[in-house]
């Protein structure tokens, strides 16, 4: 609770255990863990029709993202950690990137795992498995255990206006407790204080709307787009995530 709200947009709202558990799973397997509880439901499987018992490992995320071959072979059904997703239950906005725009991207990876190219070696080759990991707490002191895991990070950025504004335009969303949307004044009070809190070290002079410290990003291995000047839009963000990853994912092989 803060000032009298719930906060739903700290590392305290978070089962951090659980969540290192299911990629401790994930970097091992190469597979999602199934729900416990719904083990039966398509949802529970996380959109994958069968487990893989033959691939070695990629594991890789960002908002971050890439992966490190691992031990195929799977953990026994009952040791999975029991991980449940709701994201399905959440509604989806208009999505700001242009068809043609994301054609584009589609043609630039298909060339990419072409026999002979990059990408080819990473998929066909060492048989790589990718995960992508979207989160907003990512890179902060409290999620230390969790990054570890994260072999590819990528930062996005907004300026606080466009911030607000994404957040204020949100139906609401699923947590664990039911069906959550921000009081008036949630942005103000509890989810901005809470990204300046969680952000700070990684500006010059604790200033998240000032410059990035270059050498913190290097040490923590975290990439932002050179394009970034406050608001980018979102066709470009997406073209330099996935040229970035192209770029990446061989170091892996």
């Amino acid at each position: 609770m803060r000032d009298g709200l719930a906060d739903w947009d700290c590392a305290e709202a978070l089962s951090l255990p659980d969540m290192e558990r299911s990629l401790a799973h994930i970097r091992s397997t190469g597979t999602l863990p199934v729900s416990q509880r719904h083990r039966l439901s398509q949802r529970s499987a996380h959109g994958c029709a069968a487990a893989v018992d033959s691939f070695p490992l990629a594991s890789l995320s960002p908002c971050a993202a890439a992966p490190r071959c691992a031990n195929p072979s799977l953990t026994p059904f009952l040791s999975q950690p029991d991980l449940d997703s709701k994201e399905d239950r959440n509604s989806v906005g208009h999505r700001p990137v242009t068809d043609l725009k994301i054609e584009d991207m589609k043609t630039a990876v298909r060339a990419w795992l072409q026999p002979g190219q990059p990408g080819h070696a990473v998929f066909e080759g060492a048989r790589l498995r990718v995960c992508l990991l979207d989160g907003f707490l990512l890179y902060s002191p409290e999620m230390a255990s969790v990054a570890k895991s994260i072999d590819v990070k990528l930062l996005l950025l907004v300026s606080r206006a466009t911030a607000t504004r994404r957040r204020e335009a949100r139906d609401g969303y699923v947590t664990l407790e039911g069906f959550w949307k921000d009081p008036p004044g949630y942005v103000d009070k509890i989810v901005w204080p809470n990204y300046v809190a969680a952000h700070k070290g990684l500006f010059e002079g604790g200033d998240v709307e000032g410059r990035l410290d270059q050498q913190v990003l290097k040490e923590m291995g975290i990439l932002v787009p050179v394009l970034h000047a406050g608001d980018t839009d979102m066709g470009s963000t997406l073209e330099w995530a996935v040229k970035t990853l192209m770029g990446e994912l061989p170091r892996f092989c």
